[in-house]
């Protein structure tokens, strides 16, 4: 399955776009994080939530982005910058910024079972609802979501597939370059990738 797609974005001269890294949790934002900054990319992050076994190379989280539908005056120091944000905080984003946003998907399969582990290590208990049925769930916000990206004039989306991106590190990291307008050294962003830590593969 090809990983990229692709939407042009109107952007208004002067103003420097903010870079956003979405998708649903465990679809490989974090690794997408680390090879932004690993090629050169200021990235926007507080280190309140610490690296542990699930992600070992740490979260890069930046907690005001969760609150993003109460505050968003902060986005103004972001232009030029990335950060990460969940899918369905997409919506809050102002209309006022222009953006551009990588977004993360995953072998269904994979990332549930990603979460499962996560889950279990911090002693938590997962949702009720089985496998089949959040499968389900997931696909149909993720198609949601798409179409709503679509509709937005201010923002430009490239999807990639971390599945792909493990198998094909410097032609991915390659093609998020360009999509960032050839700024980053798309071998630093490639040599981050390491397959030691691709541990929930869905092996047939």
């Amino acid at each position: 399955m090809k990983s990229i797609f692709k939407k042009r974005l109107s952007t208004k001269k002067g103003k420097d776009e903010i870079i956003i890294v979405s998708g649903l949790p465990r679809s490989g934002t974090s690794m997408m994080m680390q090879m932004l900054e690993a090629g050169g990319m200021s990235i926007v992050t507080d280190n309140i939530r610490k690296a542990d076994e699930d992600n070992p190379r740490g979260y890069l989280e930046f907690e005001k982005v969760k609150k993003i539908n109460e505050d968003a005056s902060w986005l103004e120091d972001c232009r030029g910058k990335g950060f990460k944000m969940v899918s369905e905080l997409l919506y809050h984003l102002p209309q006022n910024e222009q953006y551009k946003i990588i977004f993360m998907t995953r072998e269904m399969k994979e990332m549930l079972a990603s979460q499962r582990v996560m889950l279990k290590r911090l002693e938590r208990e997962g949702s009720a609802v089985n496998d089949d049925d959040m499968s389900k769930i997931f696909r149909k916000h993720i198609l949601k979501v798409k179409e709503w990206l679509e509709r937005q004039p201010n923002m430009d989306v490239i999807y990639m597939n971390y599945n792909d991106l493990v198998k094909k590190p410097l032609e991915n990291a390659e093609a998020v370059s360009h999509f960032l307008n050839d700024k980053l050294n798309s071998e630093k962003m490639a040599s981050v990738i390491d397959n030691s830590l691709y541990r929930q593969k869905n092996n047939p």
